[in-house]
Formats: C-alpha cells, sequence, structure tokens
C-alpha cells in the first residue's frame, strides 16, 4: 500500500466522500404531474476503481464476479406483460491486509445494459462494505424540478459533510481539519439523510430575518454556517422550527411597528441596542423585542377610536 501504515488509515481514506466533479444524480423516480424528480447521488464504478488504485495500487486488490440467470419470468414493461429474465451478479472485492466483502447486483435480462448495471451494482455494494461510497445511503430523499426530458433543471447542492477535506477547505466552511478530533468524529456520528425541501424552507427565512438572527439559529441549534452543513434531518427539523418561530416573531414586530409613532418604535430597538430589523442578534432579543412592542401596542378601542 502506498504510504499507508495501518488498516485503520487505509479505511479512513476509503471512507473520504468523492471528488464532486465525479459525483452524479440519477432521478429515480418523478411526480404524477411530470414535474419534480427524486433524484439520488452516485458515482461511477470508475471513481471506485481509481480510488482503490489510488490507495492500493493496481496490483493491491482483486475482485472477482459470479454471474447467475433466472428465467423465465413475466413482468410488465411498457402496461405490457413479456417473458424475461434476471441477470445476478456477485462480486467479491477483495484487499490482503484490510479483508475481503461481497455484493450483489440484479438487473431485468431485456434491458440492453444488464450485465454492466448488475456488475456495477455489485462492485460498488461490495465496496461500500469497506467504508467506499457508503456515505451516498445518507442522502434521503431530494425532489428537483426536472424537464420533459426528465433531466433535473438544476442539481442539489451536496452538503459539507458529501464533499472530500479539499474541498470542505476551499469552501471555507470549516468543517475540515487536519486530524480526526473528538469534535470531528461526533459531527460524522450526527451525519444522516437529509431532506433538501427542509435545506431551501430554512434558506428562505434568511430573508426576513437578518443575517444575523439567521446565523444565529443556525450556529446555536446545529452547529452550522449554513443550512446546507446540518448533518442530518432531525436537525434540520429542529432549525427549521426555530426559524420559522423567528420569521412569525419578526411579523409580529413588523405589525406593531405600522401600528405605534415610528419614534417609539425606534426608542424600543434603541433600548435594546438593535439597530434595525436586519440586525437583531439572537434570538432571545427577538423574543425582548416581541415582549417590549406588545406592551405598547395599541388596544382595540385606541384602534377604532383612530
Amino acid at each position: 500500500m502506498e504510504n499507508i501504515q495501518t488498516t485503520a488509515e487505509a479505511l479512513t481514506r476509503l471512507e473520504e466522500p468523492f471528488a464532486s466533479k465525479d459525483v452524479k444524480w440519477l432521478v429515480a423516480a418523478t411526480s404524477r404531474d411530470g414535474r419534480k424528480g427524486r433524484v439520488t447521488p452516485y458515482a461511477d464504478p470508475r471513481a471506485y476503481t481509481d480510488r482503490l488504485n489510488q490507495i492500493f495500487t493496481a496490483s493491491g486488490w482483486t475482485r472477482n464476479y459470479t454471474i447467475h440467470t433466472v428465467s423465465p419470468i413475466t413482468r410488465l414493461k411498457n402496461d405490457k406483460p413479456i417473458q424475461t429474465g434476471k441477470v445476478l451478479v456477485t462480486c467479491i472485492v477483495s484487499i490482503p491486509g484490510v479483508g475481503t466483502h461481497s455484493g450483489c447486483g440484479e438487473e431485468w435480462a431485456d434491458d440492453p445494459n444488464a450485465m454492466t448495471s448488475a456488475e456495477a451494482q455489485a462492485f460498488k455494494r461490495a465496496c461500500s462494505n469497506f467504508g467506499l461510497g457508503r456515505y451516498f445511503y445518507r442522502f434521503g430523499e431530494m425532489w428537483v424540478d426536472i424537464n420533459e426530458y426528465k433531466h433535473p433543471r438544476e442539481l442539489p447542492t451536496l452538503p459539507s459533510w458529501a464533499l472530500p477535506e479539499n474541498e470542505q477547505r476551499s469552501a471555507g466552511n470549516g468543517a475540515a481539519t487536519s486530524g480526526k478530533s473528538s469534535g470531528n468524529r461526533v459531527a460524522a456520528m450526527q451525519q444522516g439523510p437529509l431532506d433538501a425541501s427542509v435545506t431551501e424552507k430554512i434558506e428562505t427565512c434568511r430573508r426576513n430575518l437578518g443575517q444575523l438572527l439567521y446565523s444565529n439559529i443556525l450556529s446555536s441549534i446545529a452547529r452550522a454556517r449554513s443550512a446546507r452543513d446540518i448533518p442530518n434531518q432531525k436537525l434540520q427539523l429542529e432549525v427549521l422550527k426555530w426559524m420559522e418561530s423567528g420569521v412569525r416573531g419578526m411579523a409580529q414586530i413588523r405589525q406593531i411597528a405600522s401600528e405605534i409613532p415610528e419614534g417609539l418604535f425606534f426608542g424600543i430597538l434603541d433600548r435594546h441596542k438593535v439597530q434595525s430589523l436586519d440586525q437583531v442578534p439572537s434570538f432571545a432579543v427577538l423574543k425582548q423585542l416581541v415582549e417590549a412592542v406588545n406592551q405598547v401596542r395599541p388596544s382595540e378601542t385606541e384602534q377604532s377610536v383612530a
């Protein structure tokens, strides 16, 4: 192995996400109206081979395929029953000094690329047992707009935990470090499926909250610098709950501000050392502002007289 001293170090390098340029997106399902598609990320088998060659050299690992077929099988294709079969492939990947794992793949025999697809599935599933490409299984459902050819109009942005360390550093998100600290291990444990639609909802709150409050909620609830850095769906939903609560608080303040004298409102902001509603520094200050403006809010009688 090149520059590998221990099995643990080898496995760590295998678990590193692929470069973003090697990640592709497959439209796995479409909505009934054909406007949305559920996309899943994947990498070509060549990316897996390149990683294995890079770490262990081309002669430092092997793979062997076993192929079986099952027929006849009747299935529906284009709403018509056809006689076909299945191609079943088992791939065994062996790395001397590290271990041996297997994976299975299958495809309908009437598919013109049946053998290639089944072999790719089997190979990648065997590799995932070593940790290579396993992070793809952490992604949750992601729906995007698709065109008439069922191609995504815009591809999702990969979260920081799905980027290799050099790309994390380039993005300046502070998620990568040169060592494997206990903090990084905790973050890795928290990684899980994501919901792209929740990410979008969180990001739409920025305009109403202002950058300071938006960033404060992200850092205090998820210890993240952006919505795309939140590591799992459960935490996404928790952040969204606080964001939406903040948006409601801001809406209440703006409503009352339109009902009271301008000088009175700016006096409340000055007492709380807030220059404008775009500069609310924290959720605690937002709560204080909501309480303050409610105390001076005109009663229904005063409003009707006015």
